[in-house]
């Protein structure tokens, strides 16, 4: 059976997995660590690293006998590109009404 991928908007729309990337922004941290921060059952925070994972917002490395979660760069770049698609929308927009402004300023 295919597992559906969720897209990168799916993953984040979880408060609790927000939570986890803010945490690993830090420092990267061992599952039971992250579990720390959550009132939740260890089963339900490894459903969420798991969906981190799978999306590409993590990679779980085996350290000794634990296994750290570190931040990956792959699972942000879907968002990435989606804002700076509406940055430059947002900035072309601004620069046709400064255009428009300064043009009725230089009418005066």
């Amino acid at each position: 059976m295919e597992q559906h991928r969720l897209d990168a908007f799916q993953v984040i729309a979880d408060p609790s997995r927000r939570q986890m990337l803010y945490l690993l922004s830090k420092d990267s941290l061992t599952i039971n660590a992250l579990a720390d921060n959550f009132d939740m059952s260890r089963p339900a925070v490894s459903k969420h690293i798991k969906v981190l994972y799978n999306a590409g917002f993590i990679s779980i490395q085996d350290i000794g006998r634990e296994r750290h979660c570190i931040l990956k760069q792959e699972g942000f770049n879907e968002l990435h590109k989606w804002l700076a698609y509406f940055d430059e929308f947002w900035g072309s927009k601004l620069k046709n009404l400064e255009a428009l402004l300064n043009e009725r300023t230089n009418k005066k």
